[in-house]
């Protein structure tokens, strides 16, 4: 089922995707992402550090993807990572290259081919035969299963896993996978020629990035193997040149290999198990002196005489001198196997196996048991232990044996393995238990090695320091064992046998060469972990004659450990998985015989290994453009006419490396040195971004093969790694249903919300994770933008124009420092950030902006300079809606992928954003005050009867005093004076230790403000300079910025008032109702103090309320007039508002337009004239006002007529009113002024006329006890 979200309404994105296809083309027809070194002509006579002064470029890589299928998200995410570089180095004025290539060398394709080619066999070409011939297999399958439930084998649970798995996926066929991935059954047959994959994905591949808008030059793009034999002649100059270097040699070593395959399996022709490499270890022969009763019934009889040795494997030789037994796991498989007519060895199977291919039985790759016997028949057996102090010990059990590392057999060493002293103590606790005879665990640990940390025995300290119990405290014992390992190994020294005294470093090799020449041991090794080769066989190692790469020689390393030393790697972990990659990496097998790939030139039997064609290819995008233009497979040569056997060894050697023109040569000189000249102008690459399991690899050959065959200035100057990428938080899984394919993203939420998800996924090594929600959400936001800019260019001529105010110089500095922010950030190349504070947070500067100036309205130029920054910001992530901003909103000439980045024009002012950190910091200050005192007031009113009564109610009108301080606490200032006292000018560096000694002599090093203040105060030393923070003054007037934004903080937290003043000034009014000294003493400079108070009612008036309608706004025709009576008590804190109703009338209040905006206040503010008490309140509406009023005994009230309603024939703009007063009153409704005075019905109503105004609002002559009001934004 799938676990990916459904998008419910795709109006937007469908627009959205409209515009991503209509600039794509552009693009294309423009050519945009095609570049080339500048003409020869341009550079001559300049020295290259002069070139790229002048013409700077950027060129950058990532490993090309293999194409046996379609890209996936996980592709996008490493690939965006040099989109998204791209995209910004080109606003650099930077002639940018970004190439992208396909690989197709190894057994993958060859391998999913060959499975098509037997799923034929079995079922038909159009694999017809399907469901018959399966319905036989499941049958046969069933049957095999019964018979094994029924004998109760041990690997009975593994095979049904095995069959569960491969059911749960539902595709167990290769002819299966390609279906699901859209090739129609008819067409799979195809690909049984594994060349066909070649004429299939890559165009996919193609399409797919077009619809991403990638910044490709598809010129250059490439296949490997013979398949293009431009390609196929690069790589045999290459592997022919290290050849003669010596870096390709002959010879026997470990390898990883598959013995299905009859090869090596290298990385990349894995199905699991990528990075794993073969393990040493020393393999200890322990002759049996006695078998178990047990162990001699099953045994004796069937080894013809050969002498039995138990064999254990260990990383440890040094310690067999401590050998106190011998362990193996009781429920575990064991066999006798024949290494030759005189000798056999007791192991587990995969053991075995693995030796057969390592010349230690007799014929290489046969595995011959004599008998098989479970673990808990050796029980007892009486053994040899080699260069034991105790030269014989038995064998015992134990819990934690693993079948699926070493050989099953473990030698014990109590002295210093805490797994095998807590074991022991067991044995020795529970031998009843156990069944073991007490005196087969009766020799004590025997000190071996000496720890300055642990001492002699190094184990049972370590059990009893971590307080470990038993063999089952599996996390203590591991934690144990790590520690044991390294103190032994670092710091440990030999205590007994022939390197008594040496350290163990020195020790180890050489206790492992005594033991194999006496023919007590022998080299064994295995896979680190469990490796699957592409043909799903469980691989082994293997000791052959091969060719490999001499990596990890000394002189090689230290040339790629000098290279790294100087390369910009973007993180420490990124610098530390390289390090280690180092210390370990040696011999690499670089060849093999099955699969695709280029011919290893001097044995041609081989093929050149997919992680060895693919070290140095990214110079070969300099120069595929002019070999084979636009032709992926070299089919058609280039604008050179050039011919691929014409690009012989020399001539690429003259082209990279500077080496000598040949005579004769295949090709006029003059097309060579075009091709040179592409290859130095572009190279070294600026950088590489992989994915960051491939450092233990592909990263790596890559810098020692650059070491190896190129110059030193063309070494690459820099890489970053990123990690793998999470969807929805999960792994990405197809039988899961958790995963998406790079076209299925952009098909679902459109190129520009997939990439903006991409960039807010993550940047370092830890994994990333792509939200469909927050894409879903960018599809919104996006749409939105896009909306708003174009009313602002609509309203261009109704914004504000002339001299700039307070807010427009902080929102201008605003933008500013965000611009330099988000190109820190995409320098850094993190573009969670460069999204963070480039799109997300440049909207919110705008928000706010757009809020705090809302009575002025936003200044033109400043909104036309942020839509254009916003568009330069975010356009290296999402160039589509960029250009639709740039080009078709603000009608730039040309594209935005030529613009370059908005760089200010004047420096950033840090104490102007101080300013608006401060708005918005006091704005969230004041809102937090009021919310704890409501709290505080709500807890209150919990508690038993007797409390005070609360002196502050949120529901009633409110205002808030804003006390301004002007001097520090007095333990402030004590902590700056340390901190000044301490400070090293010269250095610009704070004495951390002398602050504390200040502080501790000032009796404040307790006092728990001290420290993290004195943390915050070195912050803003570093921000503002020394000097400016130990004069501890704000960069601006606290007063002046407050009553800049009294307006906007009364309306946006609902004030009736707000007063700022200094905190002296409020000590004049200490006592009375609403000025606390208590509040008052909490002000610092930079941090007022907030006192909220109920105003009082202080006598009964009328009072107005205007707004304005808008009929377009809402659908709704009719709005009852109770909903208006609602909000009004709610909104205005009204006691209580009663509907009245005309006489006669039977429901004539209804309103005929909905509220979208509202006029600002004319006149006093209402909330001081409100009626002392609780009065009745009544209210009517009209389209334009509602009138309120006291009852009794004044009632005012207007009730609209509708035109349509036949019982009010509309004669007559003049209309019934009661008694509200003899004065006056005058109101504008629409486009009319109507005057409100007393009928001629009598004096107790009042009729409404037409006035001819011609400016209403300046004409209107309210009575003094009047007041015109704004409604709340929400109402």
């Amino acid at each position: 089922m799938s676990q990916t979200i459904e998008l419910a309404q795709t109006a937007k994105r469908d627009y959205l995707q409209a515009l991503e296809q209509q600039y794509q083309a552009r693009w294309r027809e423009e050519r945009v992402f095609e570049v080339n070194a500048p003409p020869p002509e341009e550079l001559a006579g300049l020295a290259p550090a002069q070139i790229h002064q002048k013409y700077p470029k950027w060129f950058g890589t990532f490993p090309f993807p293999y194409m046996n299928g379609s890209l996936h998200l996980g592709h996008a995410f490493t690939i965006s990572k040099i989109e998204f570089a791209a995209g910004y180095q080109r606003m650099l004025g930077k002639r940018v290259l970004f190439p992208h290539g396909f690989h197709v060398t190894g057994m993958p394709i060859k391998a999913s081919a060959d499975k098509i080619i037997r799923e034929i066999e079995m079922f038909g070409p159009d694999f017809e035969r399907y469901e018959q011939v399966q319905a036989e297999l499941d049958a046969a399958d069933a049957a095999t299963e019964a018979a094994e439930v029924a004998e109760a084998t041990v690997d009975k649970s593994k095979a049904k896993k095995g069959k569960l798995v491969a059911k749960s996926t539902g595709h167990t066929y290769q002819f299966q996978i390609m279906e699901s991935i859209g090739i129609p059954r008819a067409e799979i047959k195809k690909f049984a020629d594994p060349y066909h994959w070649l004429t299939v994905f890559p165009p996919i591949a193609i399409e797919d990035h077009n619809t991403f808008g990638s910044r490709i030059d598809w010129r250059r793009t490439f296949l490997t193997t013979d398949a293009n034999p431009y390609f196929d002649a690069f790589v045999r100059w290459q592997v022919n040149k290290l050849h003669k270097l010596g870096k390709i040699k002959f010879g026997e070593r470990y390898t990883i290999y598959s013995p299905k395959d009859g090869q090596p399996c290298m990385d990349h022709d894995r199905q699991d198990g990528e990075g794993f490499g073969p393990q040493e270890y020393t393999a200890v022969k322990m002759e049996v002196v006695q078998w178990s009763p047990a162990a001699k019934e099953a045994i004796e009889s069937k080894v013809g005489g050969r002498k039995v040795f138990l064999v254990a494997a260990t990383l440890r030789p040094e310690t067999m001198y401590g050998q106190t037994n011998c362990y193996v796991g009781t429920a575990m498989k064991y066999g006798v196997f024949a290494m030759n007519d005189k000798e056999a060895f007791v192991c587990t199977h995969r053991a075995a196996r693995n030796m057969a291919f390592q010349g230690i039985p007799a014929t290489r790759g046969s595995v011959d048991q004599l008998v098989e016997i479970s673990g808990d028949k050796l029980i007892g057996t009486k053994i040899k232990a080699p260069f034991a102090i105790n030269p014989e010990v038995y064998v015992l059990p134990m819990d934690n044996v693993l079948a699926t590392k070493g050989t099953g057999v473990v030698t014990s060493v109590p002295s210093d393995s805490p797994d095998d002293c807590a074991t022991l103590f067991d044995l020795r606790k529970k031998a009843a238990f156990y069944k073991i005879d007490p005196s087969w665990a009766a020799i004590d640990p025997v000190p071996v090695i000496s720890t300055p940390t642990y001492g002699d025995l190094c184990a049972p300290t370590l059990l009893q320091q971590l307080k470990i119990q038993s063999q089952k405290d599996t996390k203590q014992l591991a934690e144990a064992k790590e520690l044991a390992y390294k103190e032994g190994f670092y710091n440990g020294t030999m205590l007994v046998g022939e390197f008594k005294g040496q350290s163990v470093q020195d020790a180890k090799p050489k206790v492992r060469e005594r033991m194999i020449e006496a023919g007590l041991a022998f080299a064994y090794a295995e896979p680190e972990g469990l490796v699957i080769s592409r043909s799903a066989d469980e691989c082994v190692v293997a000791l052959m004659d091969q060719w490999y790469l001499d990596y990890g020689e000394e002189s090689w390393r230290a040339q790629v450990e000098r290279l790294i030393a100087k390369m910009n790697l973007y993180t420490p972990e990124t610098r530390h998985a390289f390090e280690k990659t180092l210390a370990w990496l040696n011999k690499w097998a670089c060849a093999r015989t099955y699969g695709l790939g280029s011919k290893l030139p001097w044995d041609p039997q081989f093929l050149v290994e997919s992680l060895s064609d693919s070290t140095i290819y990214m110079s070969y995008y300099t120069v595929a453009q002019l070999l084979h233009e636009s032709s992926i497979d070299g089919s058609r040569p280039g604008p050179l006419g050039i011919t691929a056997d014409q690009m012989t060894d020399e001539i690429w050697e003259y082209v990279f490396c500077d080496g000598p023109f040949p005579d004769p040569s295949p090709l006029a000189r003059e097309k060579a040195d075009a091709l040179k000249h592409e290859y130095k102008y572009f190279y070294p690459f600026d950088i590489r971004s992989s994915a960051k399991d491939l450092v233990p690899n592909h990263l790596t050959f890559c810098l020692y093969n650059h070491a190896a065959i190129l110059p030193e200035d063309k070494f690459p100057l820099s890489m970053r790694t990123n990690g793998h990428l999470l969807l929805n938080g999960k792994k990405m899984s197809k039988s899961a249903g958790n995963f998406l394919t790079l076209r299925d993203g952009i098909k679902k939420f459109g190129a520009d919300a997939t990439r903006l998800s991409l960039a807010d996924a993550g940047d370092g090594m830890e994994d990333a994770n792509f939200e469909e929600k927050t894409a879903n959400a960018n599809i919104l936001r996006v749409h939105t933008l896009l909306g708003w800019c174009e009313d602002m260019v609509k309203e261009e001529a109704n914004l504000r124009h002339g001299p700039r105010n307070y807010h427009d110089d902080v929102f201008e500095h605003e933008m500013n420092e965000l611009i330099n922010i988000t190109q820190s950030h995409y320098e850094a190349t993190n573009y969670k950030d460069a999204v963070k504070y480039g799109f997300y947070e440049y909207q919110s500067a705008r928000d706010w902006y757009r809020e705090v100036t809302s009575d002025v309205g936003m200044h033109a130029d400043l909104v036309q300079y942020w839509m254009r920054t916003a568009a330069l910001l975010i356009a290296p992530i999402a160039p589509h809606f960029a250009e639709h901003i740039y080009s078709t909103i603000l009608k730039s000439p040309t594209s935005i992928q030529r613009a370059l980045w908005p760089t200010p024009d004047k420096p950033v002012k840090k104490e102007i954003l101080e300013v608006g950190a401060y708005m918005r910091g006091t704005i969230k200050m004041i809102r937090d005050a009021e919310a704890s005192l409501v709290k505080m007031l709500q807890k209150a009113k919990g508690k038993k009867s007797g409390a005070p009564a609360a002196v502050f109610d949120p529901k009633k009108p409110k205002s808030v005093n804003i006390y301004v301080a002007t001097a520090f606490p007095e333990w402030q200032d004590v902590c700056v004076q340390a901190v000044k006292e301490a400070y090293a000018e010269e250095a610009d560096k704070v004495d951390d230790a002398k602050v504390r000694d200040i502080l501790t002599e000032k009796g404040l090093i307790k006092d728990k403000r001290a420290m993290p203040f004195v943390q915050a105060f070195k912050k803003r030393m570093a921000q503002f300079g020394a000097q400016t923070a130990f004069r501890r003054t704000l960069p601006f007037s606290e007063m002046q910025v407050l009553k800049e934004i009294l307006p906007y903080l009364k309306k946006t937290l609902g004030l009736v008032d707000a007063e700022v003043m200094s905190v002296e000034e409020a000590r004049t009014k200490e006592g009375q109702p609403g000025y606390s000294k208590n509040i008052m003493d909490t002000s610092e400079p930079g941090a007022p103090a907030f006192e909220y108070r109920n105003l009082q009612h202080k006598g009964a008036n009328t009072f107005v309320i205007r707004f304005l309608t808008d009929l377009d706004h809402f659908n709704v025709a009719f709005i009852p007039l109770f909903y208006v009576i609602r909000l009004c008590k709610r909104s205005l804190h009204l006691p209580s508002l009663t509907w009245l109703r005309g006489k006669g009338q039977a429901h004539p209040c209804t309103w005929s337009k909905s509220v979208r905006r509202v006029v600002q206040p004319q006149g006093k503010c209402w909330a001081e004239e409100i009626l002392a008490g609780s009065p009745q309140f009544i209210v009517a509406a009209s389209p334009q006002f509602i009138v309120t009023g006291p009852s009794p005994p004044a009632i005012c009230s207007w009730f609209p007529i509708p035109t349509s309603d036949p019982a009010h024939p509309s004669t007559s703009k003049s209309h019934i009113f009661p008694t509200l007063n003899s004065q006056v009153q005058m109101f504008d409704h629409e486009d009319d002024t109507y005057v409100l005075t007393p009928s001629s019905r009598g004096s107790n109503a009042h009729t409404l006329h037409p006035y001819p105004f011609s400016n209403p609002s300046q004409s209107l002559n309210l009575s003094s006890d009047t007041t015109v009001l704004p409604l709340p934004r929400h109402f």
